[in-house]
């Protein structure tokens, strides 16, 4: 079996046809065909169930989908190896970073390591933290940001910590409060982000505790817009502290939220037992170098 074969049949279960992947691979469609065909043949099972344009995975397909992804992750992780030989000259640095946060965290980080590493080409995928878990495990990406505490296989090391904000309107009965509890809003509209957003399940989990499902007005996947939303009267949200204030405007006012575990806790999460090429271990070294522990901002 050939890894070429592979990757050709990977690609087009990826990209969604023969074409596409051939403009990915490179390569003309005659060979990518002739390419799944060799693999089919080999293994002697029908992986794609072709009807008209589209194709769909065959039940063996799906096993050798999930495994090739496998392999080929691990060829990958060879090549990175003897790249690194070669030091930080040259190598790509598969990053995941999710919307929430990271012009703020993370932006900073990209000029310093563009200074230090030009031969290092940073291949930026963005994506909910949910999204990115998946793509770690599936070893598209090699480093991707996420809240803590860490699910069960990945390794993490913290980059910040700070406390949620809720961001009320102006005409709120507790607007003008220094610090608000989660009881006491559990009759306010919520505005959450779009699922995917590891925020989310803090924010539900900790109205869990407090006995009640928060009331949904609406979901969105940009901070801006949620925070003109509050201010229109929609209802309330909730942003860590450095991002509520960065997005303060005249129509909306932030109280502290004062709930045990609910705080923010940005981390960098990787594959557990995962190699990590020198490339990947710049940058951590890089963010602990600014962040240190990750302590709360002051």
């Amino acid at each position: 079996m050939e890894l070429r074969t592979l990757r050709a049949f990977v690609e087009v279960v990826r990209q969604g046809g023969f074409s596409p992947a051939a403009k990915v691979l490179h390569a003309s469609q005659p060979t990518i065909s002739k390419a799944v065909k060799q693999l089919e043949d080999e293994l002697a099972v029908p992986l794609l169930d072709r009807i008209g344009h589209k194709s769909q995975l065959t039940a063996a397909g799906e096993i050798v989908y999930r495994r090739a992804l496998i392999l080929l992750t691990e060829r990958d992780g060879l090549v990175a190896e003897l790249d690194d030989l070669r030091g930080l000259r040259r190598g790509s640095l598969r990053l995941g970073l999710p919307p929430l946060g990271a012009s703020t965290l993370f932006a900073p980080l990209f000029a310093i390591y563009r200074a230090r590493y030009p031969g290092i080409e940073i291949r930026l995928t963005e994506h909910g933290s949910k999204r990115l878990e998946e793509m770690l495990l599936d070893g598209e990406v090699e480093l991707a940001a996420s809240l803590l505490p860490a699910k069960d296989g990945f390794d993490a090391q913290a980059v910040r910590c700070e406390p949620l904000m809720a961001v009320l309107p102006r005409d709120h009965p507790l607007a003008g409060e220094e610090r608000v509890t989660l009881g006491s809003l559990a009759p306010s509209p919520f505005i959450l982000f779009e699922g995917g957003f590891a925020l989310n399940q803090v924010l539900e989990e900790a109205c869990a505790r407090n006995g009640f499902a928060p009331q949904l007005a609406a979901r969105s996947g940009q901070t801006d817009f949620i925070v003109e939303l509050v201010a229109a009267g929609l209802g309330i949200a909730f942003l860590p502290r450095t991002i509520a204030a960065q997005r303060a405007t005249p129509g909306v006012c932030l109280a502290l939220l004062d709930e045990p575990g609910t705080e923010w806790h940005m981390a960098i999460v990787w594959r557990q037992g995962s190699y990590l090429s020198h490339a990947a271990r710049a940058w951590l070294d890089l963010t602990r170098e600014v962040y240190g522990g990750g302590d709360a901002a002051s």
